[in-house]
C-alpha cells in the first residue's frame, strides 16, 4: 500500500529534529503525530513563525510514534514524500538507523518532486489545509501525486 507524509522538523546542518509527522494511507486513513522529546527551543525564527503556531500540541514519546507508524503502515509500505530527502531521515530516526527500519520495509522513500520535474512541473494548488502542517501537507502530497498520474 501506498503512504504520502511530510514532517515538521527542526534542523541546524547538522541535525533534524522532528516536531511532526503526518501520514496518509491509500485507504484513507490518517496518523498525525507531535514527538515529546522535540526541543522547541532549538527553533529557528521562521519555524517559530510558520509551523509551531499551527500544531496540535498533543505530545507523544517518540518509541510510541515509531510503534504506532508500524502498525499504522504494516509490512511492506510504499513510501511517497515531496522533497523528500529530509522528511525521509526525519521518519527513519525513530527507528534508530536506517538498518534498524521495521522487517519488510523500504530503505528508500519515493519523491513526488522528482515525478513533477520528470514530466514537466505541472502547476497543482493548494486548494485546503494549513501549509506547514504535517498532515494537511500530507493530503496535498497525496493529491498532488494523484494528479501526477493523471498526466
Amino acid at each position: 500500500m501506498r503512504f504520502w507524509f511530510d514532517t515538521e522538523f527542526i534542523e541546524d546542518g547538522r541535525t533534524i529534529d522532528l516536531l511532526s509527522i503526518g501520514i496518509v494511507a491509500e485507504d484513507g486513513r490518517t496518523y498525525y503525530a507531535e514527538p515529546l522529546e522535540a526541543d522547541w527551543s532549538r527553533a529557528s525564527p521562521w519555524v517559530q513563525e510558520n509551523v509551531i503556531p499551527f500544531m496540535e500540541g498533543k505530545r507523544t514519546p517518540r518509541k510510541l510514534i515509531a510503534d504506532q507508524i508500524k502498525e499504522f503502515c504494516g509490512e511492506k509500505p510504499v513510501f511517497w514524500a515531496y522533497y523528500a530527502d529530509y522528511d525521509w531521515v526525519a521518519l527513519c530516526q525513530l527507528y534508530g538507523t536506517m538498518m534498524d527500519l521495521p522487517e519488510g520495509w523500504p530503505k528508500y522513500c519515493r519523491d513526488v518532486k522528482q515525478l513533477a520535474d520528470s514530466i514537466g512541473n505541472p502547476i497543482f494548488k493548494r486548494l485546503t489545509g494549513q501549509t506547514h502542517h504535517a498532515l494537511d501537507d500530507a493530503l496535498w502530497v497525496r493529491d498532488f501525486h494523484v494528479f501526477l498520474e493523471g498526466k
